[in-house]
């Protein structure tokens, strides 16, 4: 179990907090869900619906349907927003590569500290759009 203090600084190292006071972090550090999984577990799996969003503290994790990898992610990276911010079955498996501890945030906290901290959907707006931009260049790339 990490201190207030600690999972502070890690939530202010991740993308979607990185512009939110430390005063305000106080309140999600002490709403968020501290998880340990072991490598070769599954941390969403597709087809359930999904109502949170996990923060990947340390290790790594892989999106994928069955053998076909979509991306990984690693330390301070965020996994399964889309469902936290509008709860829909789950489009793919997210499954730990190696040891990886998260912190979970579900849709009822979250879109609390949405509604009284801009900085918290100025960030999960910039995390999507980076994603929608790399999927964009991947595609084409493909096409080429």
């Amino acid at each position: 179990m990490r201190l207030t203090i600690e999972k502070v600084m890690i939530l202010k190292s991740v993308d979607i907090f990185s512009e939110t006071p430390e005063e305000d972090l106080i309140e999600v550090a002490s709403i968020v869900e501290e998880l340990e999984v072991k490598a070769g577990k599954e941390i969403i799996t597709k087809g359930d619906i999904g109502t949170s969003m996990y923060i990947i503290v340390e290790g790594q994790v892989r999106v994928h349907d069955g053998d076909k990898v979509f991306a990984t992610f690693g330390r301070r990276e965020v996994v399964g927003e889309l469902a936290a911010l509008d709860p829909e079955p789950r489009t793919a498996t997210v499954t730990a590569i190696e040891d990886t501890d998260l912190f979970r945030l579900d849709e009822g906290p979250l879109y609390d500290l949405m509604a009284e901290h801009i900085e918290v959907v100025r960030g999960i707006t910039r995390v999507l759009c980076n994603r929608i931009r790399k999927m964009n260049a991947q595609l084409r790339e493909v096409k080429k």
